[in-house]
């Protein structure tokens, strides 16, 4: 019996794996809810504050830069001192920064309590991942991560429809309101049902203990950097479409904001199908995932590029939909394979490779989204020019830097 066990979560029973991912899951979409949330309140931010859609944005952007920024703190602290202790504090940092978000008089003091939201929203996100590369490795690191990614990749896409529901009762102050109490639930969850689980004696191993080591340690392996690349300009191709969509579905084709939301909760789907086919294909079929994203990458430039010729051609609303829905399909695809590479091998220093995927995702997405806003959101060519820029660079790094056949065989 004891020789099946190969890591420590074999040792969970079905409830407390069950447990895990559910907490795990939530915190995991912290950081996409605090993001996105409040993306329906746009127009009604620009006309209240009185400012441009550039400004509104701006908001978005230092909220992901923000996240990234925090990722590369609270990563490697927790490879440290332990999950636990990095996850409470930064939470409730987050909560800090949600009230006085909720509480700000003009788009300056919104912007800076967005940023420190984001800062402190970076653990849930960090520290789940690394959470269940403590317990997991192998193929079992495979199912527990593709549960995970359904909810991060689902999250971003959600909490818009999430958003245009409370606009119906409340204001964009009261989303803030939601957001925080948000975080107190993380807390609560945390302090009754997560254990710590990296002990003392896993958080000194020879060659990582010091920062530098770690950071070398995940910097220097080929397929990490090769994969944070593909991740990152995926998660780009994704915010891309979240933070031109407000504009282009609410003041171009006219949407209200329960509409939009609903079409939110359609691409969702999307994201759901494509993670959970991607995770029976690795899981089931055994297919390798960096195979898996040689198929996604084209998939998404493919889908992108049909965005802008159906655009051009004069296409209307379907012609940007219907691609629009696979591309996010594709992108659902993408995100198991991606957390799976990245992670496998990097166990001593989960914490630290975990902050750099998230780091890189939403610290990439936060400088090349606001591109869609110079370039104007009066048609969906300029969202769809900027996916077809991502996925090209996601194909290169896949087979320039990964270089599929060269990647070592999952273990069991």
């Amino acid at each position: 019996m004891y020789q099946s066990i190969k890591h420590p979560g074999d040792l969970l029973s079905r409830r407390q794996r069950l447990v895990y991912i559910l907490v795990l899951g939530g915190l995991t979409a912290l950081g996409p809810f605090t993001i996105d949330l409040y993306l329906p309140a746009f127009p009604a931010l620009e006309n209240e504050l009185d400012v441009s859609a550039a400004a509104i944005q701006f908001t978005l952007t230092g909220t992901t830069l923000g996240f990234a920024f925090g990722q590369l703190v609270v990563g490697p602290w927790s490879d440290k001192v332990g999950r636990r202790l990095p996850l409470i504090l930064a939470t409730g940092f987050h909560v800090l920064a949600s009230i006085g978000a909720a509480l700000a008089e003009d788009i300056v003091w919104l912007s800076v309590f967005r940023v420190l939201q984001g800062f402190g929203a970076a653990a849930g996100g960090v520290v789940a991942i690394a959470m269940v590369r403590d317990l997991f490795g192998g193929k079992p690191l495979v199912k527990v991560l593709s549960r995970l990614s359904l909810i991060s990749g689902l999250a971003p896409v959600l909490a818009p429809v999430i958003g245009s529901q409370l606009l119906l009762v409340t204001d964009w102050r009261g989303i803030f309101w939601v957001l925080a109490a948000y975080g107190v639930v993380v807390i609560v969850a945390v302090t009754l049902w997560i254990v710590e689980t990296l002990p003392e004696s896993k958080r000194h191993f020879s060659g990582h203990n010091t920062l530098a080591q770690r950071y070398k340690s995940v910097l220097t392996d080929r397929v990490f950097v090769g994969v944070a690349i593909v991740g990152s300009m995926t998660f780009t191709g994704i915010f891309a479409y979240l933070s031109s969509s407000p504009f282009l579905f609410q003041e171009v084709f006219e949407f209200s904001p329960q509409q939009f939301g609903g079409l939110f909760a359609v691409n969702s789907l999307g994201v759901v199908l494509g993670v959970q086919l991607s995770a029976r294909l690795m899981h089931r079929h055994n297919i390798a995932p960096q195979w898996i994203l040689a198929g996604t990458t084209v998939g998404m430039a493919v889908t992108a590029s049909m965005i802008v010729v159906f655009d051009l051609l004069g296409a209307g609303l379907w012609g940007t939909l219907i691609p629009l829905w696979f591309f996010i399909a594709f992108a659902g695809l993408t995100f198991p394979p991606v957390q799976v590479l990245a992670l496998n091998a990097h166990g001593h220093e989960a914490g630290t490779a975990a902050s750099v995927l998230g780091a890189a995702n939403f610290g990439i997405a936060g400088v090349v989204s606001p591109i869609v806003g110079v370039l104007g959101v009066s048609s969906a060519a300029p969202m769809g020019a900027v996916m077809i820029g991502t996925s090209v660079v996601a194909i290169l790094a896949l087979w320039f830097v990964v270089r599929p056949s060269r990647v070592p065989a999952l273990a069991p």
